[in-house]
């Protein structure tokens, strides 16, 4: 291997971030609540070799939390499948505060997909995950107003959840070549 790279200063491994974070409330270790990067590379295969998948069974109640662009990327695929009839996104903050690039945001709701603004996940219990209603308070350090519970919760069905909340990197590559 080092003749190969003979010539070179430095080598860049570029691996990605493809470590999804998991919803961390009371239910979400529930077998229908799935993670969003493994849910479409789940879709992507299925669609390539002509096959279903575990979640073309879904139920009618999508709901997918999050407001990146790889949430957007599930809530339009969850719209896609057979006796899915409701896709709501769950954010926190508001559409205008979502993260996604506002081309991801307008073919969602060009899809049919229900924003659900200022809900922060607080449970899930069988096909029904509580919220809490969140209000936006003083801005963080990022410069948005930070969400801020107001005590009131609402019910939304779920008969599956997809958790879009972010990605991270996975070490362990760079941790096993020390």
């Amino acid at each position: 291997a080092a003749a190969e790279l003979s010539g070179f200063d430095a080598v860049v491994l570029a691996t990605g971030a493809a470590a999804a974070r998991r919803l961390s409330v009371p239910g979400a270790e529930s077998p229908d609540v799935h993670l969003a990067v493994d849910y479409l590379g789940a879709q992507t295969k299925a669609f390539l070799d002509g096959t279903e998948t575990p979640l073309s069974a879904a139920g009618k109640d999508v709901v997918v939390i999050g407001a990146g662009n790889t949430a957007m990327d599930a809530a339009r695929v969850a719209k896609r499948l057979t006796g899915v009839k409701n896709v709501r996104l769950v954010y926190r903050r508001t559409k205008k505060q979502m993260p996604a690039d506002e081309e991801e945001l307008d073919l969602a709701l060009a899809d049919g997909v229900e924003f659900c603004e200022l809900l922060a996940p607080k449970a899930l219990n069988g096909a029904v995950l509580t919220c809490d209603v969140m209000e936006l308070g003083e801005p963080d350090a990022s410069g948005r107003r930070s969400p801020v519970a107001t005590g009131e919760t609402v019910e939304l069905p779920a008969t599956t959840v997809i958790c879009a909340v972010g990605e991270g990197i996975d070490a362990s590559l760079y941790d096993a070549a020390g």
